[in-house]
């Protein structure tokens, strides 16, 4: 009996734990070729003579011109086979919408992310300003340009549908019959954080480095991420958790109730980032508790 404990002992020396997990894992040195980078300035005028700097605001315009376009008309064809049969089972449905806003986020980060970042959303673009990741500067220049990709993709769609997209409402944002407008703005607060702190988290160069043996797609779960908010949230608001994409259908539609609920779709999805910069700068990182 004493020469199979003393086996034991030996076992558990010999063999230790390789990967600790957990509150152990963040007190190794994990990542420890990882250097933390400054935070951005909060002005940075030599941004506006480089060439960088505006070719990522026009990615960032084209990619939300085409998240736009192909979003909502997802949106007006749901509504439309509504409208003609009754219900949505000829059609993709919500799950389909889900689906285009998920699927074109993924795409569209994928794409842009080498240029700009691939944000796509003012809320992402004011939760990484929040957290220091880019000057203001660049986080206005990006807001600006993504509202004007919204307001042209949501233009080009009426264009092309100039009746049916008044009459199948434009894909525009508003608080759903049965709900209140602080179940409207709950749903957008929660539905933003949960965007951006996904964001925070599979950008994290920390992460990457500590875990750099497990290949990790930002792209995927951001999209995923966005895919699963909208099955929550569209019988609530139709889904915003984007301000450019909720602006730019607004004024393209411009009906008076999208107007009326449209201050919850920019007070909600900045509230929500603002708390996921919060909760991942203090929580998960614990920055400010670092010694320097």
């Amino acid at each position: 009996m004493e020469e199979k404990e003393e086996d034991v002992r030996l076992g558990a020396n010999r063999f230790t734990e390789r990967q600790p997990i957990g509150t152990a894992a963040q007190s190794q040195d994990d990542g420890k070729d990882y250097q933390e980078p400054p935070p951005a300035p909060l002005f940075e005028p030599d941004e506006l003579t480089s060439w960088s700097f505006y070719r990522a605001g026009i990615a960032e315009f084209f990619a939300t011109f085409l998240f736009l376009y192909i979003t909502v008309l997802t949106v007006m064809g749901v509504v439309r086979s509504n409208e003609i049969n009754g219900n949505t089972c000829k059609t993709v449905g919500i799950q389909g919408i889900a689906w285009a806003f998920g699927g074109m986020i993924f795409a569209l980060v994928y794409c842009t992310a080498g240029i700009s970042g691939g944000h796509i959303n003012p809320a992402v673009t004011f939760g990484l300003f929040l957290a220091r990741k880019l000057s203001l500067t660049r986080a206005i220049f990006y807001m600006v340009m993504q509202c004007l990709g919204a307001i042209c993709g949501a233009g080009v769609v009426k264009g092309f549908q100039p009746k049916p997209y008044d009459r199948l409402g434009g894909g525009a944002n508003v608080v759903s019959k049965g709900y209140t407008k602080g179940d409207g703005l709950g749903a957008e607060i929660v539905g933003t954080f949960i965007l951006v702190y996904t964001v925070f988290s599979a950008t994290d160069a920390k992460r990457s480095a500590r875990d750099s043996h497990v290949p990790i797609l930002a792209p995927l779960p951001i999209g995923f991420a966005v895919f699963l908010v909208h099955l929550a949230t569209i019988p609530i608001t139709g889904t915003g958790i984007n301000p450019a994409r909720s602006l730019g259908a607004a004024i393209i539609y411009n009906n008076e109730k999208a107007w009326d609920d449209h201050w919850i779709f920019w007070v909600g999805p900045f509230i929500g980032a603002a708390l996921a910069a919060l909760y991942h700068q203090v929580v998960i990182r614990a920055i400010p508790f670092k010694s320097k």
